[in-house]
């Protein structure tokens, strides 16, 4: 059986985080982690999902301009995922970090993402104010989602 992927969104306040099942079919919220205004916060915590899930890849949303160009947030996410992959070699090297291999860390362009992700909160009647707590992590799934049914395509 396949090991788990793991989708996540970058955010300020949350990163937003989901997983998929064994099947690689769906994706379901995973929760946040809370950054409170710094995303880089969140790589131990992310580093634990990893561990715990076996997770075998990993999905990190890559906000691009509309015109497809990456801006200073897209930079950042990538400099996210640069830190995320430095920080598992190094707890891997220090044997603190218990994985059989280091997941694929793949970047996916995330534009409309959480415009989907409220549209989803709409649809399941979860009222606007309350939309916060949740958007994130709807976000991860959402992103999640598209990376798994790009790769049911690719099989087909």
């Amino acid at each position: 059986m396949p090991a788990p992927w793991l989708g996540v969104d970058l955010g300020d306040a949350r990163v937003g985080l989901a997983l998929s099942d064994p099947e690689l079919t769906f994706a379901h919220p995973a929760g946040n982690v809370v950054v409170e205004g710094d995303s880089f916060l969140a790589l131990d915590s992310v580093i634990d999902v990893i561990e715990q899930e076996s997770v075998a890849v990993v999905v990190v949303g890559l906000p691009l301009l509309l015109d497809g160009t990456r801006g200073r947030s897209g930079k950042k996410a990538v400099r996210w995922v640069n830190a995320l992959s430095n920080r598992i070699r190094a707890l891997m090297a220090d044997g603190s970090l218990e994985l059989n291999d280091i997941p694929h860390l793949r970047l996916l362009d995330e534009r409309l993402t959480t415009v989907s992700a409220h549209r989803q909160l709409r649809d399941a009647k979860v009222a606007g104010r309350d939309h916060r707590p949740f958007v994130d992590q709807q976000s991860a799934v959402v992103l999640l989602q598209s990376a798994l049914d790009s790769r049911q395509t690719l099989k087909e």
